[in-house]
């Protein structure tokens, strides 16, 4: 029970290594395969930072604007005149988190939208004033999610799905419904491996994360980037990230110089697939 997913290697778009191991479903008792679709976690931001920047592209904001110009019934108003783009990408907003008190008592099954998480957060007073001080926070992401969604007048994952997902042949990935699963997606493992995570998650996840994805469709993602078929600034030199919850942990490296992209998803707790990316990083040929 230390792992329970999928690793991929590559090498300049070369599969060098892919393996699966586990149980994607303890109870059916289905394993774990190379094309299994995990809980991301915060992988998914990377996503929204991207669209950001291709509607920052196209002259459709600006990363100054500020939160009221797209959300004007935002209900904190200090924060709608205050906060800005830039502020929510780089987490220096002072926006309050939505994982809390508030997010343990509520109905999971009723978050299923990006203004379902609203209520969780949004209210709140923010924790400093912007651009002093950065704080991670999911709810500052839930925020630039709604405002893609009112720049474009698209839903969050419909506009992710046609501008991400499609050009970089991402076909098995999206934000799925919790009480909807489908067959090839691994069910998360917490406390061990003891307990399903279920509970613990909203219905469907946000611009935040929570989505899914599979080893194959992020290794393209990293083709995507590295061909300017999407561009996100930051990456030029490579890609780190990871997300993580109970029962679910991925992690995405790419460089840039070597060509490697190292890939573990994993539905146990952190730092299931985060420790297992570290060992594979530092047995790699340095370039």
């Amino acid at each position: 029970d230390r792992f329970s997913g999928v690793l991929l290697i590559a090498k300049n778009d070369s599969v060098l290594l892919e393996r699966a191991a586990g149980l994607a479903d303890r109870e059916r008792q289905i394993p774990n395969t190379v094309e299994t679709r995990f809980n991301i976690g915060s992988i998914n931001k990377t996503f929204t930072r991207l669209a950001i920047h291709q509607l920052q592209s196209a002259g459709k904001l600006s990363l100054s604007d500020t939160i009221g110009r797209f959300l004007p019934g935002y209900p904190n108003a200090a924060a709608a005149s205050t906060v800005t783009i830039h502020h929510l990408l780089e987490m220096s907003s002072g926006t309050p988190d939505f994982f809390g008190e508030r997010f343990e008592q509520a109905r999971k099954e009723s978050i299923r939208t990006l203004r379902d998480y609203l209520p969780l957060f949004a209210d709140k007073p923010l924790e400093f004033p912007p651009g002093s001080a950065t704080r991670y926070s999911n709810g500052g992401y839930l925020v630039l999610g709604l405002i893609i969604e009112a720049v474009t007048g698209m839903d969050y994952y419909t506009y992710v799905r046609d501008n991400i997902f499609t050009p970089a042949g991402m076909n098995a990935s999206g934000w799925y419904e919790r009480s909807d699963p489908r067959e090839d997606m691994a069910r998360g493992y917490t406390s061990g491996g003891k307990t399903s995570n279920f509970d613990l998650l909203p219905e469907r996840g946000s611009s935040a994360g929570g989505g899914y994805s599979t080893v194959h469709d992020l290794l393209r993602y990293t083709h995507a980037l590295r061909t300017g078929t999407l561009v996100l600034p930051g990456s030029e030199g490579g890609l780190g990230i990871a997300g993580g919850a109970p029962g679910l942990n991925a992690a995405l490296e790419m460089d840039q110089q070597s060509g490697y992209v190292i890939i573990v998803l994993s539905n146990l707790d952190p730092p299931s697939a985060e420790s297992v990316a570290r060992t594979m990083r530092l047995s790699l040929p340095r370039r």
